[in-house]
């Protein structure tokens, strides 16, 4: 930059310090916070919907917010005592109501009053490594200025004002505001706890409560790397027909379509309509539904699974639809409708025929297998209308689209869902996209130009592009969401032969054991090989056959323990997450939670086991982070900016 753009440059930084004081109290106050500990950063990946779970374990921080209890109640709580104080800070409304049922009048009052004075300590605890001007944004408004007070950290001041306090306390009480004022203090500590949440894809599909968790999620402080299930849902708010009938077809076979219908008001009866009267004589046994007995009755079921084949369907039209019109993607041999023998009912795959589970297809015109009917394309239009219709989904997506990417690097680490597609021998594979061939990091940058046109373009072919490339991140063998050769959807549903069903990984997964082909990832994306770890999840790893989440010497953590319920059969778990605190990284392993009425009974938490992944000799401090780096660089500006007072070179503005 020359002189004279420093200049500009200095002038327009001058607008918000506009004097030598101005400018030296912020460099006063960034110089402080250099030296404060790194805040704790909370990663999760692969949560799937199952809100229950993922909101205690977001709730109690992985742990963190029962370490915190220990370290200072260990000498003046019981264990039982520990646990209750735990569980109230998790489920305030909830266990409060339980606390109601038990106590009345004096003794109602002593636990709250009890329940106060010990949230101060563990909120006292959880704010020591922040300025107050932080904890004091973190406040709810309505009770900001009684909890800065109660928070104040000078013991001897503390003491000297001890009935000043006191008064406060009894005040709250006597207003009949200690209800409101404990669960202030239970829902600020777990956001104080941890600093900063990455979530590192598939929110979406499986569970019954994706909806539920984006709420949640919206309230934090974090960033998303977005998963392949994200990916489907993101097209479907863009108007993806392909990316609708995937994500209804998902909720079909997990048996959640209340995420479509309840938790985002979408309006699914022409498509029921359409399946019962198109399928009505049709036990669509290839079409099952993953049910709770306790939520379905069977006429429930029967139309779910109507519903759950005609989507289908429909969606297998759709894609040989787009792999036609996009030769580029060279998806040719998934053109599946097209390889089917209708007289003999068999299906060609790898050059060898299959006979078909299922051979009622009304809707399937031999002669033009990829044609949508009549019928077909009416209930995908009403569908694409209801899903850009709905303001909530929309709000979610927007949201996932402003805080999410493809993949992030923050504080040494870099984080992604999938993987980075690679050859056999450990090279970066190439892929084209949009006339260009990509690879690594590059790939991943015009992937991620594509996705966010899908959904901010204006009409026209190049949105119509980025909503193919959504499909592309779905289920193409150069996704570096999805890493298999193939996904064989048709073949699970209609082939008995579980030969074909095999979705071969990408060589990422065995390579990522190599110390060559790890530093070749770190400095692609621009990370120091010494220093750095990558984060990711996406496939679920089997603690049950000896397979483990940390690879490669520790420098690769694939988290996806299995949060999703299906998974905890075979990973024998119920997810991975990390912590990274001031003191190193931290890996969790959680067992399966029974229920939110469980813990808020029982007192009970998520048995979590942890082990350090990276444990250093001295705690880390902001100066060492990404944000510490950046408000090195801001001193430095204002240093410049002061010299530029003091020269005269920009002339203060002094009211």
């Amino acid at each position: 930059m020359d002189t004279a753009d420093r200049i500009r440059y200095l002038k327009q930084l001058s607008v918000n310090f506009p004097t030598i004081s101005a400018a030296s109290t912020e460099i006063i106050n960034l110089s402080s916070i250099l030296n404060l500990p790194k805040g704790t950063e909370h990663f999760i990946t692969d949560l799937h919907g199952e809100y229950e779970q993922v909101l205690h374990v977001l709730k109690n921080g992985s742990g963190s917010v029962r370490q915190k209890i220990d370290e200072g109640f260990s000498s003046s709580l019981s264990e039982k005592e520990r646990r209750a104080l735990a569980t109230l800070i998790y489920y305030p409304e909830e266990k409060q109501d339980q606390i109601e049922k038990e106590l009345t009048g004096e003794d109602l009052t002593d636990w709250q009053r009890t329940a106060i004075h010990r949230l101060i300590g563990v909120t006292r605890m959880a704010a020591s490594k922040y300025t107050r001007s932080k904890v004091r944004k973190a406040l709810p408004p309505e009770f900001s200025y009684v909890m800065e007070e109660l928070l104040l950290e000078e013991r001897e001041i503390a003491r000297d004002k001890e009935g000043y306090y006191s008064q406060i306390i009894q005040a709250i009480l006597e207003t009949g505001q200690a209800r409101a004022f404990i669960t202030a203090f239970c829902r600020l500590i777990p956001r104080l706890i941890v600093d900063h949440l990455h979530v590192i894809g598939d929110i979406y599909d499986r569970g019954p409560g994706s909806h539920i968790l984006m709420d949640r999620l919206m309230e934090t402080n974090l960033d998303v790397q977005w998963g392949n299930h994200d990916i489907g849902w993101m097209g479907a708010a863009a108007g993806s027909l392909l990316c609708i009938a995937n994500v209804i077809r998902l909720s079909a076979r997990y048996g959640n379509l209340d995420v479509i219908e309840e938790g985002y008001g979408i309006n699914l009866i022409p498509l029921a309509r359409f399946a019962t009267e198109t399928y009505r004589n049709d036990p669509c046994a290839c079409f099952d539904v993953h049910y709770s007995e306790d939520n379905y009755d069977i006429q429930d079921l029967e139309t779910d699974q109507k519903i759950h084949k005609a989507i289908a369907v429909i969606q297998f039209k759709l894609e040989c639809q787009l792999i036609l019109r996009r030769p580029e993607f060279h998806m040719e041999d998934r053109l599946l409708l097209g390889k089917i023998n209708y007289e003999d009912w068999t299906v060609r795959i790898d050059g060898k025929d299959y006979p078909l589970e299922d051979t009622h297809f009304p809707t399937v015109d031999p002669e033009h297998p990829f044609a949508l009917s009549k019928e077909e394309a009416a209930v995908m239009e009403h569908l694409r209308a209801a899903f850009a219709g709905s303001e909530k989904l929309q709000r979610h997506i927007r949201f996932l689209y402003a805080h999410g990417s493809l993949y992030l690097t923050y504080n040494f680490n870099l984080l992604y869902h999938g993987c980075i597609p690679l050859n056999e021998d450990g090279s970066f594979r190439e892929a084209e996209i949009a006339g260009s061939t990509c690879r690594g990091r590059a790939l991943y940058d015009v992937l991620e130009k594509y996705a966010r046109k899908a959904f901010f373009a204006a009409p026209g072919p190049e949105r119509e592009y980025g909503q193919d490339i959504l499909w592309y991140l779905w289920s193409n063998e150069n996704s570096p969401l999805f890493g298999k050769e193939k996904m064989a959807t048709f073949e699970r549903y209609l082939v008995s032969d579980h030969s074909v069903w095999v979705e071969k990984k990408n060589p990422y997964y065995k390579l990522i054991e190599r110390d060559d082909v790890v530093d070749r990832i770190f400095e692609d994306f621009g990370l120091d090989p010494k220093t750095s770890h990558i984060v990711n999840g996406h496939m679920p790893v089997d603690a049950n056959r000896g397979e483990s989440p940390i690879r490669c010497h520790g420098r690769v953590l694939i988290i996806d323990g299995g949060f999703s319920k299906p998974y905890h059969e075979k990973t024998h778990l119920a997810g991975y997450t990390l912590v990274y605190n001031s003191w190193g990284l931290r890996l969790m392993a959680h067992q399966p939670f029974t229920s939110a009425e469980d813990a808020i009974r029982e007192d009970s938490d998520v048995h979590s086991d942890g082990v350090w992944i990276e444990r250093k000799g001295h705690r880390i401090a902001v100066a060492d982070t990404d944000n510490g780096r950046r408000m090195q660089e801001q001193i430095e500006d204002l240093r410049e900016l002061l010299e530029a007072y003091r020269s005269g070179a920009i002339r203060e503005k002094v009211k």
